[in-house]
């Protein structure tokens, strides 16, 4: 089943609730379109707080569940994902996302170690629930972090904040 992942963990590391004032249908057009925009956008991070690597990049991949497994959102699966919210919004969705990390020495990129991260998104009318798990990796990244990002994207679509956190 589209955007379900029979086998979401039980256990999670996060919960974040928002308030929203845009219908289900137009907040998960721009959660999807946000995600395809944000897949391989390579980000700069500065850390100060691990000093094994303080500078470094980030690259995003987003994939959506289906059943037991994962689609990378390229634009064939977006395309098919937004289908489906047109004809009907989802109540759930499960999503991957993988970043990968690189240490920036001079010129030069130096691959390090992954995260990946399982989230659910729950859409209820005017409330919307995030839970974050991760699954595994070096967690250069805190999970309040990625949804505080991807928050600030799908705000962006639109002329004023239609997420708020509660």
């Amino acid at each position: 089943m589209l955007g379900i992942y029979e086998n979401f963990p039980q256990t999670i590391h996060m919960n974040a609730y928002f308030s929203a004032i845009a219908s289900n249908k137009k907040l998960q057009n721009a959660l999807i379109k946000t995600l395809y925009k944000m897949n391989n956008e390579t980000h700069n991070f500065n850390n100060e707080t691990k000093k094994t690597v303080p500078q470094y990049l980030a690259i995003f991949e987003f994939g959506i569940a289906e059943t037991d497994s994962f689609n990378y959102l390229d634009i064939e699966e977006a395309n098919r994902v937004l289908d489906q919210i047109r004809k009907n919004p989802f109540q759930i969705m499960d999503l991957l996302c993988a970043i990968r990390y690189y240490k920036i020495e001079g010129e030069r990129k130096k691959p390090l170690k992954f995260d990946y991260y399982l989230l659910r998104i729950a859409f209820d009318k005017g409330l919307v629930e995030i839970q974050i798990f991760h699954e595994r990796g070096p967690r250069h990244i805190p999970p309040e972090e990625i949804i505080n990002l991807i928050i600030k994207r799908v705000n962006d679509f639109f002329p004023r904040k239609i997420l708020r956190p509660i």
